[in-house]
């Protein structure tokens, strides 16, 4: 496994499609990448795992994440609502985010990046390819990418 700084690296997945969700989990673990990954279903979820409120209150059980892998189209709070308050939020606009979604609209692209995600990447329909692309995203931010210390 990768770690950075001596500890270990950590995904927050943002995935309202199960089989979606699995196919990440299993390629990012596969390709031996990330330490944990903490997968939610919904945006508000999301939210609270960052801002460590609801069901997140625990520090253990909510580390802020060294990526985020973000779905556009979520329950309760959509992906770019989500990707805005990332953004706004002086403890977590740091905190890299690629847009992972089946959508390849200009608009959701181009309102992706108007809120600052760090990467729009659209979803690739053959297993291999998706593979192949998971694990290139998790070297990429989570080895070769230099990002600032995170603060907890």
């Amino acid at each position: 496994m990768v770690e950075l700084n001596g500890g270990p690296l950590v995904i927050l997945l943002v995935e309202d499609n199960e089989a979606h969700a699995e196919l990440v989990v299993r390629s990012m673990k596969d390709q031996r990448v990330a330490n944990k990954i903490y997968h939610v279903i919904d945006g508000q979820m999301a939210l609270d795992f960052l801002n460590r409120t609801g069901d997140f209150k625990d520090k253990a059980k909510s580390p802020y994440p060294n990526l985020i892998l973000l779905d556009l189209r979520l329950p309760k709070v959509d992906g770019l609502e989500v990707l805005k308050e990332i953004k706004t939020t002086p403890h977590l606009q740091r905190i890299p985010v690629v847009i992972l979604t089946s959508s390849d609209a200009e608009t959701d692209i181009a309102q992706s990046y108007d809120y600052h995600a760090n990467s729009y990447v659209v979803k690739p329909l053959e297993f291999k390819k998706f593979t192949q692309l998971m694990g290139d995203l998790g070297f990429y931010w989570l080895g070769w990418n230099t990002s600032p210390h995170k603060e907890e």
